[in-house]
Order: C-alpha cells, then sequence, then structure tokens
C-alpha cells in the first residue's frame, strides 16, 4: 500500500486491512454516501492497487445511517459537484470509456480471489443498489431498502447491475423493479433473493464479521477454485461445468503438492 492515501479522503473513501479482510468504506456521510465520479474511480483504484494478494473477504460498508443514496444528484446540474472534474457529455468523444472505468468500480468485487460482502444499512439506492449486486453476498439491517432509480431519472442502469440482478431475481422481476423504480423493503428484499440475511441494525457489524470469519475457514486455493467454478455455472452447460471441475480439481491437487526433493524454487 503506497504511503500517499490523501486520494482515497479527496473521493469520500476510506480503506483498511485486518488480517485478510480489507474494509472499504463510503465516507460521504452528510451526503447519505451518495457517488460521484471520483468515487467510482477510487474504487475502481481501490480495486487495483490496495487489496493484498492474501485478502479472504472483501467488506463494503457505508458510513452513518445510509449505505448509499445512489449518485450525487449535483452531477447533473450545470456547475457540477464542487471539486469533481466534468464529466462527459453522452455526445462527447471517449464517452463510454468513461462509464467503463466507472464500472470498474463495481465488476473488480466478483474477483475470484476473495469473497465481497455488501454491509447494509439505510437507503441503497440506483449506484447503491448497483454496488451491494456487484458484491458475492449481502447482509442487511432490517431497516435497508433497495430501489433501482435510474429510469425514473431518464437513465438506465449502466454500473454492471443488470447481469446480477436478472441472475439474481430473473428477468420479470428485475423489468419490474427497474421500470416501477419502486423502493423494497429489506423483508421483501430477502424473499427474492436479494439478501442472504436481514439482521436488526444493532447485529450488522458483528453478523457480517463473523459471516468474514466463516468465509476464512476453507483453504484458500480451494476456496478460489470453488468461487471461480460456480460463477462459470451460470453460463456452462452442463458438459462444459463437469469438465471445468475435472479440471478445476486436477490443477488444485497439482498445485498442493510438494516440491519434489532437490528441486529448484
Amino acid at each position: 500500500m503506497g504511503s500517499d492515501l490523501t486520494w482515497l479522503e479527496d473521493a469520500g473513501l476510506k480503506f483498511d486491512v485486518a488480517g485478510a479482510v480489507a474494509t472499504v468504506t463510503l465516507a460521504r456521510k452528510e451526503r447519505r454516501n451518495a457517488m460521484t465520479p471520483r468515487m467510482w474511480l477510487g474504487l475502481a483504484r481501490i480495486g487495483r492497487e490496495l487489496v493484498p494478494a492474501d485478502t479472504r473477504v472483501v467488506i463494503v460498508k457505508g458510513d452513518g445511517p445510509s449505505f448509499c443514496a445512489g449518485i450525487d444528484l449535483r452531477t447533473f446540474a450545470p456547475e457540477g459537484v464542487p471539486g469533481e472534474p466534468a464529466a462527459l457529455r453522452p455526445e462527447d468523444d471517449g464517452f463510454e470509456d468513461q462509464v467503463k472505468r466507472y464500472q470498474d468500480g463495481y465488476r473488480w468485487l466478483s474477483k475470484p480471489e476473495f469473497v465481497s460482502i455488501a454491509a447494509v444499512q439505510g437507503h441503497a439506492i440506483g449506484a447503491g443498489f448497483q454496488l451491494a449486486l456487484a458484491c458475492d453476498l449481502r447482509i442487511l439491517a432490517d431497516d435497508a431498502t433497495f430501489c433501482m432509480k435510474e429510469p425514473e431519472l431518464g437513465l438506465v442502469p449502466d454500473l454492471a447491475g443488470t447481469k446480477p440482478l436478472v441472475e439474481i431475481v430473473g428477468l420479470p422481476r428485475a423489468i419490474e423493479l427497474c421500470l416501477t423504480a419502486r423502493t423494497i423493503s429489506a423483508t421483501e428484499a430477502e424473499q427474492f433473493r436479494l439478501a442472504e440475511k436481514v439482521v436488526p441494525a444493532a447485529e450488522l457489524g458483528a453478523t457480517v464479521a463473523k459471516l468474514a470469519a466463516d468465509l476464512q475457514k476453507t483453504v484458500p486455493a480451494a476456496a478460489r477454485a470453488t468461487k471461480k467454478l460456480l460463477r462459470q455455472a451460470r453460463t456452462n452447460t452442463p458438459d462444459q461445468q463437469a469438465e471445468a471441475e475435472r479440471k478445476a480439481q486436477r490443477q488444485l491437487l497439482l498445485s498442493s503438492r510438494p516440491a519434489p526433493a532437490g528441486s529448484r524454487s
């Protein structure tokens, strides 16, 4: 980890490591952690530069009463968000490349090297809902709410959230949630399989910490290989998945063998 981390604060983020657990915190509680382009780019940079190689679990959470209230709506105003670079307009060259850089702040959370957990309290709206969807697992406080707000604002969800949403809840429910832009409670989110567990708000931190500890009980190499297999299972045919299992098992067993005596490292 580099010595100059002032960019984290500038991006409205915090990053901490304790053992094999890394924690990313959205830290703009005065704005209910509403997201800005600098925050998206900061999340991408965390994924590229700060997560140690031996990390087993990444926790994503928000400061204050809300996980994330969505995009900071001042982004759309002519003057923009104070201190933020101007966003490109859709007619500008490089608009899609810019959005891709924002998406990179989300997509690294699905890497097989670790398991990511969203610890969600209060609002998780739009960009915040998509950030929770980017994680492998979601633990919700009983006051949590989800809402895919973008279509109501004349936008599409473009932070890599549509694929996990459809995979989790199915196409009809995803259409209903997005095109009504309605808010769903933690209880309803659990019914739709958008939450692995719902707990009282006061127990959210302890519940996530226990889950993080439980996830470290498996052998690291086996955990990484299994997560990769499970993600492949969503698109593989049965024959392709069976073949992937065979190859993964062989590779894992070969890699766990001790080096032959007298071999050079």
